[in-house]
């Protein structure tokens, strides 16, 4: 009997939950995201693989989306509600299992950790049962950690099952670009590239002290040792900690002037505070994130002198923030993330330097 970390990634979740709702959709181009319109500012929260297929995927803004998408594509509103409640009875059922241990990470995505000698049976037993108890499909990878775990289930993808371990990794992921690595952004793999790293295997081959000189002592690390699919091991159940409250808001109308700003970053700011007070910790971070009309997307933040539990400091924090703004630039979006006082205790889960728990 060996230990198994199983990654369980629900496949389309929040246009399958959609779907669900509405069978008539099925095998149409379904976009996900704000308010339904995409005549309004907002952007794909989700999209169907059948929307996929025109170009069109998360994050980007509607008004692309359906420059891309077909005639019968359907645009719906995000649903909070309903993806939470699907999600809520996903991991009821995966909990349920015999021996296994859950550890939440996603409204649509766990680990399980299991002792088994046949970690696919219990990967298919997992979709069975999830489809059983919410007629919803999902995608099982099987790894010996977490990372790993987590990168085999984009080969399983749709309703699949694959294994991702030490000893088929560089079989699978040695010749495939850093950007494949879970974690490694576009603006990492550029970096990696300036220095001839442009492999998973030359990534795991390379020199970790230029790695370190490049990235820091614990991001080059980090990252060299994900080029052998280095990983966390252990599956805590642990309830997650939030480390902050965020709000932000994309306008319809750009703002183009300071007092316009400065009103929504203290509304914002004081909704971010309203959350952490709900958990009864003080806040000891403020970050600020601005999108410039076109499309130009930046975030900073400023650690507060101490501790506080008083709203007018946090949005004072704000203000101050947005005064480094680039006032002769219109503003499409604010956000404010009020980070928070971990509580006593802690939160022992293992980490990484880049997703934080995995």
């Amino acid at each position: 009997m060996t230990d198994w970390v199983l990654h369980v990634d629900m496949d389309q979740f929040i246009t399958a939950v959609e779907v669900l709702r509405r069978p008539e959709l099925a095998g149409l181009p379904v976009i996900v995201g704000g308010r339904g319109d995409p005549t309004e500012r907002a952007v794909v929260s989700t999209a169907s693989y059948d929307a996929r297929k025109f170009g069109i995927g998360s994050g980007m803004p509607l008004k692309i989306a359906a420059r891309k998408a077909p005639e019968n594509a359907v645009f719906l509103p995000v649903d909070h509600d309903a993806y939470e409640s699907a999600s809520t009875e996903v991991m009821s059922t995966l909990r349920a299992l015999p021996g296994a241990v859950l550890e939440v990470i996603g409204w649509d995505e766990c680990f399980l950790g299991v002792t088994t000698d046949d970690p696919e049976q219990t990967a298919r037993s997992a979709q069975n049962a999830v489809l059983e108890s919410t007629a919803l499909h999902c995608s099982v990878g099987i790894g010996d950690n977490k990372v790993r775990a987590k990168i085999a289930t984009e080969f399983g993808k749709p309703r699949g099952v694959f294994r991702l371990t030490a000893e088929n990794w560089f079989d699978v992921m040695g010749d495939r670009p850093t950007r494949g690595l879970w974690g490694v952004g576009p603006k990492v793999q550029k970096r990696l590239a300036t220095r001839g790293i442009t492999t998973v295997r030359e990534l795991a081959d390379a020199d970790e002290a230029e790695l370190i000189a490049e990235f820091g002592p614990r991001m080059g690390v980090w990252y060299h040792g994900l080029g052998s699919g280095l990983g966390p091991t252990v599956v805590d159940s642990t309830p997650w900690v939030a480390r902050s409250h965020s709000r932000e808001m994309t306008y319809q109308q750009n703002l183009t002037t300071t007092a316009e700003v400065q009103a929504a970053l203290t509304e914002l700011a004081g909704q971010a505070f309203d959350d952490c007070a709900a958990e009864g910790r003080p806040v000891v971070r403020v970050h600020l994130k601005v999108r410039y009309a076109p499309f130009e997307t930046k975030t900073f933040g400023r650690k507060l002198p101490e501790p506080t539990t008083r709203r007018a400091t946090v949005i004072e924090a704000a203000l101050a923030l947005g005064a480094t703004l680039d006032h002769d630039r219109e503003v499409r979006l604010l956000g404010v993330r009020a980070e928070m006082a971990m509580p006593e205790g802690g939160d022992s889960a293992e980490r990484t330097p880049v997703r934080g728990r995995i």
